[in-house]
């Protein structure tokens, strides 16, 4: 123990002691003045360093949000996409870069949550459908953050693979399972990356929560993995007092307590939970605080918006890495502007960047580039640019646009004024007001001085002078109940009955909405009354939406434009609205009308070249008809810019499928046992997750693990060459293949190895990635790319034994550019079988 922690620890009270093991408040652990104890900020999230983030606008829209702004990074699928863990490291590090200019020593990232349906609600914001890619994501993106003083926080521990009843599912999930699939990138963030910090998740796990299941918590964590770093609860994620406790759960967040403080004192003197129990927890909290360098002279500053230019660079580079190429037929990309006199620019996505998506992981961005700026920017004056791109993409009813606000006094920026009030039924109103110029806001923690998060009301009054006469729709949607009025008549009641379902923010209610005929030029009062009476969870949020009068001309100026032009580029797909925390999507499709938009216009222009922003998979039944399909993920802050970097060949695609992309929502493997009923959720395809799932039922993908082309070919040998053809116990194998770029471009290739147990004594996958390695070639030129196993890569876990089993007998190398692409092959033996445990010193 550290002589530090030790002389604390002496001269702390036990009052003293449990008053660090809850927050303060939503983002701040408790400062001990009297011992010098400062208080411990953390930030979320894995794509951007928010900050206290108090009052946040939409994930979809980045105009007239409040707050400190930060870099907004590629999510997570994003970055895995790269297969380049030397590029997330530098993320991580600019990460910790970003965590310090908001105050905060901790960041709540990286998730490393498996991809077991393309239907999770956060699968935009995990890795990958394989426990290995996923691992040496978040070992690279751990050691990034951690190298700038910040300590990262590996979450949601465990299995929480999904959003429908995130607070209370139990994940029913077999040993061989948990230990192979779902807890694999947790050990290597520990032992790998030595994570300084991991976040239980909400769901319960064999039927006990997580947040205090001594299984997870205790044995495998602490005793067989020697961590020896904080363990918190996910927001709101605690469940109990003692059980929380004694299972290793050292932090309650947030604050104030909910399940500590009093009640954990009670505990203590009840015999409920050992002191020594809360002596474990403070010197873990104490050691981190040390770490992060909590206790060496700073200065508590505000919170900076520092638009750095490197990290501007980092973000597009990262984004167009991220960049997988699906299809090119007839070479259609990349576009070259001497050879086009006119491109069409099509579709929801293209006047706005989609640069994440919903829920925790939103930050409010510095700026945010979108695809149709970009391409202008850089061919706008060598060709024709025509675009339409009014179509629908919400889920809920859009947001206001700005031209739609109204202001009776110029010097007022359009938007809503806010009015506070104490109680939730608007008494005792409070001095202090706000103005926003989003139609959405979202309070995390605090609300205004003198306002109790948990108990208050607010009216948000402003005036909208429509552009056009005809039906309106305005829509509203709270954590917490509210009403809307148009020149003080009810229109919208989400107050008196609010209808379960998929619910905003998974913790509100659904959407409420109602019609209205506005006349154009007309000045009409909007006025929404909230409130907010919850005893447990202080976050309040209200969304104001609105459907104008659609456009009827849309889809005909669309295929008319197409019609005429060179290259047809359509920009479709999802956002935040779809793909957020708190709720899992409905199904894998894109909105009907995006799939007419890209079959009708695919039926006039041959060179048509659909750009997606999702997070996950989506159905393409348009994929035979169209010329090119490049999926972007949602790259962060400068979306427009990587998507083109990759369209005009600045970028030479090199990103590659972290998760398989099936043909129908049917053939995932999760189909039959997802989302779960009942309160449970069985994990019934076992080991057989993604591609694992795919190979062993010979089912075809849409695409594969794995998959990405290039604007420039790749040629593997036929011929592995093996440091050794029989393994022995202990020792290493490694594994060369020769790899030629034998295209005319420069580009980069991930050299996937995945390894074939011949025969073993308990079922296995047919094949499993152990090895990969992203090389950069130039045209003509060959390298030798060598990959080195062990026997932990050979290993299966024995649940009746309670071991590793690296069994004696043959095993295939496969090497190639996915999955499905194996170029090349090899066998080898291992002598003899070796069994090892989890513990620290295991490998």
């Amino acid at each position: 123990m550290h002589a530090k922690v030790e002389k604390l620890l002496g001269q702390m009270t036990l009052s003293e002691k449990v008053s660090l093991l809850a927050g303060a408040s939503m983002w701040n652990t408790v400062p001990i003045e009297r011992l010098g104890i400062p208080s411990l900020k953390v930030s979320d999230g894995p794509n951007g360093a928010r900050g206290s983030g108090d009052i946040l606008m939409s994930a979809n829209t980045n105009e007239g949000s409040a707050g400190v702004t930060s870099a907004c990074f590629p999510v997570g699928i994003s970055l895995a996409a790269t297969w380049n863990p030397a590029l997330i490291e530098r993320v991580g590090q600019a990460l910790g870069q970003e965590a310090k200019t908001k105050g905060a020593r901790v960041l709540l990232a990286p998730t490393v949550n498996i991809h077991r349906s393309p239907l999770n609600g956060r699968n935009f914001e995990c890795y990958s459908e394989d426990p290995y890619l996923s691992a040496k994501m978040a070992v690279a993106y751990i050691k990034g953050v951690q190298s700038e003083g910040v300590g990262a926080t590996v979450k949601h521990f465990v299995c929480n693979d999904s959003e429908f009843q995130r607070n209370s599912i139990s994940s029913e999930v077999g040993e061989r399972a948990l230990r192979e699939i779902y807890l694999v990138p947790f050990k290597a963030a520990i032992q790998e990356a030595g994570s300084w910090l991991i976040m239980a998740s909400y769901n319960k796990v064999n039927g006990t929560y997580a947040s205090e299941n001594p299984y997870t918590l205790t044995d495998i964590l602490r005793k067989e993995w020697g961590f020896d770093g904080v363990a918190m609860s996910d927001w709101f994620g605690t469940q109990s007092t003692a059980p929380s406790v004694n299972a290793g759960l050292d932090l309650e967040m947030p604050g104030p307590a909910h399940w500590r403080g009093d009640k954990l004192l009670q505990a203590v003197k009840n015999g409920e939970v050992p002191e020594s129990k809360i002596d474990e927890s403070v010197a873990r909290l104490l050691h981190l605080f040390i770490k992060v360098g909590l206790f060496e002279p700073h200065e508590d500053r505000p919170e900076q918006a520092i638009d750095r230019p490197e990290h501007r660079a980092l973000i597009r580079e990262a984004g167009a890495e991220g960049c997988v190429l699906l299809k090119n037929e007839h070479a259609i990309l990349p576009l070259q502007p001497d050879r086009l006199k006119s491109i069409a620019i099509i579709g929801p996505n293209a006047r706005t960047a989609r640069m994440m998506g919903g829920g925790s992981a939103f930050v409010n961005a510095h700026y945010s580039v979108a695809p149709y700026d970009a391409i202008v920017a850089r061919v706008g004056d060598q060709l024709t640019i025509e675009d339409e791109t009014d179509f629908p993409s919400h889920n809920l009813l859009p947001l206001f646009n700005k031209e739609l606000f109204s202001s009776t006094n110029s010097q007022q920026e359009s938007g809503f004024d806010i009015e506070y009030f104490q109680a939730p039924d608007f008494t005792n109103q409070i001095d202090e007001t706000a103005h926003i110029t989003s139609s959405e806001i979202t309070w995390f923690g605090s609300v205004a001085s003198n306002i109790d998060p948990r108990h208050f009301s607010a009216r948000l009054s402003g005036h909208i002078r429509p552009q056009k006469t005809g039906p309106y729709t305005f829509g509203l949607a709270s954590a917490g109940l509210s009403k809307l009025y148009i020149d003080g008549h009810e229109l919208v009641n989400n107050w008196d009955q609010q209808v379960p379902g998929q619910t905003y923010f998974g913790m509100g209610s659904t959407e409420a909405t109602a019609p209205i005929e506005l006349t154009a030029g007309q000045e009409y009062t909007l006025t929404v009354e909230y409130a907010k009476d919850d005893e447990k969870v202080p976050i309040a949020a209200v969304r104001i939406g609105v459907l104008p009068p659609t456009s009827t001309t849309a889809l005909d100026r669309a295929i008319e434009l197409a019609t005429r032009s060179d290259v047809a580029l359509v920009f479709a797909g999802l956002n935040g609205e779809w793909e957020s925390e708190g709720f899992d999507r409905p199904n894998m499709d894109l909105m009907p009308e995006q799939v007419e938009l890209i079959e009708r216009v695919a039926a006039v222009n041959k060179n048509t070249v659909v750009v997606l922003n999702t997070g996950s998979p989506i159905t393409m039944p348009w994929l035979d008809r169209v010329a090119g399909v490049l999926q972007c993920w949602y790259p962060g802050q400068e979306c427009g810019n990587a998507i083109a970097d990759v369209l005009f060949g600045e970028v030479n695609p090199s990103g590659k499928l972290p998760q398989t992309f099936p043909q129908r929502l049917e053939d995932n493997p999760a189909y039959i046992n997802y989302p779960g009923d009942n309160g449970r959720v069985y994990y019934g395809e076992g080991l057989f997750v993604g591609y694992r799932y795919y190979d062993k039922k010979q089912v075809a993908p849409l695409f594969p693990f794995g998959f990405g082309l290039s604007y420039t070919t790749f040629s593997y040998s036929p011929d592995i060459e093996l440091s050794t053809q029989k393994l022995q116990p202990g020792e290493t194998l490694r594994a060369t293949i020769q790899v030629t770029n034998t295209g005319q471009r420069e580009g980069k290739e991930v050299v996937q190895l995945y390894v074939r147990d011949v025969k073993s004594t308990l079922h296995r996958p047919e094949k499993e990635l152990k090895a990969f390695a992203k090389v950069q070639l130039e045209p003509g030129e060959s390298k030798f790319v060598s990959f080195e196993l062990d026997q932990s890569a050979l290993a299966y876990y024995d649940d009746v034994a309670r071991q590793w089993i690296a069994e004696a007998g043959e095993f295939e190398l496969l090497i190639g550019s996915s999955a499905r692409d194996i170029q090349a092959h090899t066998t080898f033996s291992l002598t003899e079988t070796s069994r090892f445990t989890e513990g620290p010193e295991a490998h």
